[in-house]
């Protein structure tokens, strides 16, 4: 059973890289969340797939929690706020479009192995508090590099900003606060659901 779950680990990590890999040829990608999102997946399922194979260090509960929060984001991001992408302009790979392992695919997978494979009561309280500390990082991210490079893109017309709902320069700076504020609660609210469910579930493992 432990090569499988650390096959299936291993799977979930390529269509990450799958996902991600036109970034590396078009580096304004990665100013989208769900791109560093899915590449940190990716590098924490490469580790535990392999330390699940060989017996070795797993990686951290926190790290495990944080990469899984971040995927139901970007799952939710995916599935209601962007619209349906465009086989004219999205490769596939595998017979499914990048866009679709990366934000659609892999996250529910991520989420079963969390379910299914991960121990659980590992996350102290304010460990979903803590997973919310990037999401400042981010967006502080994108506003300097918009006003450093206003006409880098990636979105349309080199738009800087990667996303409508935090377009700091259409929105204006309160309507930025509130959309900014309204997704933090967004945040911590997948962070608390992700916190009762490993403090319901069995310590250990479900399968395997």
């Amino acid at each position: 059973m432990r090569f499988i779950v650390g096959l299936f680990r291993l799977v979930i990590a390529a269509m990450c890289f799958m996902g991600t890999y036109e970034a590396w040829s078009k580096p304004e990608y990665w100013t989208y969340f769900t791109f560093q999102a899915g590449f940190a997946l990716g590098f924490v399922m490469l580790w535990s797939g392999a330390a699940t194979i060989l017996k070795g260090i797993q990686p951290p509960a926190w790290l495990k929690g944080c990469v899984t929060v971040y995927a139901v984001i970007t799952a939710a991001v995916a599935f209601v706020m962007m619209p349906p992408d465009d086989p004219a302009y999205v490769p596939a790979v595998l017979g499914l479009m990048t866009n679709t392992w990366l934000h659609r695919v892999a996250p529910i997978l991520a989420v079963a192995d969390f379910l299914l494979f991960d121990p659980h009561r590992r996350f102290p309280w304010h460990y979903m508090f803590s997973w919310l500390a990037y999401f400042p990082v981010y967006l502080a991210f994108v506003v300097i590099r918009a006003a450093l490079w206003p006409t880098a893109g990636p979105a349309a017309g080199g738009n800087p900003y990667p996303y409508a709902f935090i377009d700091l320069k259409a929105l204006g700076l309160i309507q930025f606060g509130i959309n900014c504020f309204q997704l933090a609660l967004a945040f911590l609210g997948i962070g608390l659901v992700t916190f009762l469910i490993d403090r319901i579930l069995p310590a250990k493992p479900l399968v395997g």
